[in-house]
């Protein structure tokens, strides 16, 4: 087993869904064979736009697109894929983050243009330290394109994949990424309501929900994320509360105080989605959810 990096870009001709496959050519199919039980790290590539390293998830078994002869799927392990809470640079400081890529002149070799590559352990090591949330930021003060440089705080020797790889098993470390990533979409504010409360220690009462439940197998993936208040988080995770595919808010017949409800919602009954397509809910996760809900106009 070897570490490896898929490089993936929202609007792919492929179709990825990286939270449950990745498609790609026999030409890559040795190499991605090797990353079969072991972790990968999915990268935009700077052409694409500015996301970098910004999700890992673990690889399950590769087996031939049922769709596309010659293409080839890598499936992931249900429940394995992590959204980082920063995006992580190709570069930073003029330095770059994933040392492979270099040859033995210290210049950025064709490897870097490869759409499955290996990946070592330090690099891995690396772009997990850079881009987990520890501590429960809600929105940053500095987006992670412009921080001044990430390579600066890497002095420390490296001490292996093992506590990292637990990290991204912990529930509670998971959700903090989720969490930082649904409400920076939201910039904040709950989706139904318009609401933006921030309490005097600068932390947003803004929760990020999960459209599918963890339990069913829903992703932590920011099209199964909708920033929702308090309130309405809880409304919603009972099913009093939800959305049509096309954002229209449904609330229950059993909500014993309608009127209540009715002011803090919009008054259009429509909820607010980030503008990117790449960030909206998914109809997929939707529909799970008023089917498992019974939401009942």
């Amino acid at each position: 087993m070897a570490k490896g990096l898929f490089l993936y870009r929202g609007d792919s001709i492929y179709r990825d869904r990286p939270f449950e496959f990745y498609r790609f050519p026999s030409q890559y199919l040795s190499r991605a064979k090797q990353f079969v039980g072991d972790w990968v790290v999915y990268m935009e590539p700077v052409k694409a736009g500015r996301r970098g390293y910004h999700a890992v998830a673990k690889l399950k078994k590769i087996v031939p697109d049922p769709e596309q002869p010659g293409m080839w799927l890598a499936l992931i392990d249900e429940g394995s894929y992590v959204l980082l809470g920063k995006d992580v640079p190709f570069r930073s400081a003029g330095e770059v983050v994933e040392k492979g890529v270099l040859n033995g002149d210290g210049k950025v070799s064709g490897r870097a243009q490869s759409a499955v590559r290996p990946l070592s352990d330090c690099d891995f090591d690396r772009i997990l330290r850079f881009g987990l949330v520890e501590e429960q930021e809600l929105l940053p003060r500095v987006s992670a394109v412009q921080t001044s440089s990430l390579l600066h705080e890497d002095h420390s020797a490296w001490e292996g994949p093992v506590d990292r790889e637990t990290q991204l098993i912990s529930r509670t470390v998971r959700n903090r990424q989720f969490r930082l990533r649904v409400l920076n979409a939201y910039d904040g504010r709950c989706a139904l309501t318009g609401m933006k409360l921030v309490n005097g220690g600068g932390r947003l009462e803004t929760e990020a929900a999960h459209i599918m439940s963890v339990g069913a197998g829903g992703p932590d993936h920011v099209t199964n994320g909708i920033a929702l208040s308090g309130t309405v988080h809880w409304m919603f995770d009972r099913g009093l509360i939800g959305m049509s595919d096309s954002g229209e808010i449904l609330l229950s017949s059993k909500i014993n105080d309608r009127q209540s409800v009715e002011k803090i919602i919009y008054p259009d009954l429509r909820a607010r989605w980030p503008d990117s397509m790449n960030l909206k809910p998914n109809p997929t996760f939707l529909t799970w959810h008023r089917e498992h809900f019974c939401i009942a106009a």
